[in-house]
């Protein structure tokens, strides 16, 4: 088998890495206030964050790569705030497009983007549409995101199908009801990391979240490194899961 050995002597097997990772970007307010600076600054430094993780991810050979950007109920902070985000994510995705050809990284959005700018909104549409006939790691982007709302969104949907008699109430299954999700095509996560000591999901990938592996730590995310994902990986790979058997 091969290893992958960093320092603190964390040893992954990077042959049998967890196929999909989701990660709750948590603790940019917090990294901020430490350090007596503004929330805005929090932001800014777990955006380089991202950038650094979703390229080690891409580089490691991870297939699947989540995470948690904006969330259905992030809209009751402060406007500035709210505005610095968005700001940020129009940078990142700028620079994304700018690198696709090189990079070749997939990118693909999961939640509701109409209350986004029509700017914004057509980064968005432009990166997925770009990096459409790309291999690899593909990273998702959950923005204006929620675990409940996708499922109600998907029952809708479902409901409307019936109506119309494009499905049928009487023989739905799970697999034929992911297909009604956001993560539509996507495997469900096998570990789901949450950075800044909160021990909560936070309405993130309800449907999905059924049997993954969840790894917390107190590192807060713009803290979070190469190192921090090799050692959640590491724990993932020294569990067992059973998925409810023996």
């Amino acid at each position: 088998m091969a290893f992958f050995q960093k320092k603190a002597d964390i040893q992954v097997d990077m042959d049998h890495l967890p196929q999909h990772i989701a990660i709750i970007m948590d603790g940019n307010g917090r990294w901020a206030k430490k350090r007596g600076l503004p929330r805005t600054a929090g932001h800014a430094a777990g955006s380089e964050t991202f950038r650094t993780v979703a390229t080690f991810a891409k580089d490691i050979g991870l297939q699947y790569l989540t995470v948690y950007a904006f969330s259905t109920e992030n809209w009751k902070r402060p406007p500035e705030e709210v505005a610095a985000i968005m700001n940020l994510l129009e940078k990142y995705l700028h620079e994304a497009i700018d690198r696709m050809a090189r990079d070749k990284v997939k990118m693909a959005f999961f939640g509701d983007l109409t209350p986004l700018t029509p700017k914004l909104q057509a980064l968005c549409h432009e990166t997925e549409e770009i990096s459409k006939g790309y291999d690899g790691c593909q990273v998702n982007i959950c923005l204006n995101y929620g675990g409940r709302d996708e499922i109600m969104r998907a029952a809708q949907a479902y409901a409307q199908a019936c109506v119309e008699g494009r499905a049928d109430p009487h023989h739905l299954t799970q697999e034929q009801f992911g297909n009604w999700l956001y993560s539509a095509g996507v495997p469900d996560p096998d570990l789901i990391i949450r950075p800044s000591g909160e021990l909560r999901i936070s309405n993130f990938l309800l449907w999905q979240c059924a049997y993954a592996e969840f790894y917390y730590t107190d590192v807060l995310w713009p803290d979070f490194t190469k190192e921090e994902l090799l050692k959640a990986i590491a724990s993932y790979q020294n569990r067992s899961r059973r998925y409810g058997g023996i």
